[in-house]
């Protein structure tokens, strides 16, 4: 995220960003990073009994 607010504070310097914009950009990131790990934890149950499946 603050990679892409220094990006966009060099585009735009005179307009700068409104806390609550930044706010809710950190809001969106958590939710992002949150449902990857749902993601990924789901993601390795399945490949677990798919590969337990595979074994027997």
């Amino acid at each position: 995220m603050s990679k892409w607010i220094s990006t966009y504070s060099e585009l735009l310097p005179s307009i700068g960003i409104p806390p609550m914009v930044t706010s809710l950009l950190g809001r969106i990131q958590a939710d992002k990073a949150y449902s990857r790990a749902t993601n990924i934890l789901t993601f390795l149950k399945r490949l677990m009994s798919i590969i337990g499946m595979i074994e027997q």
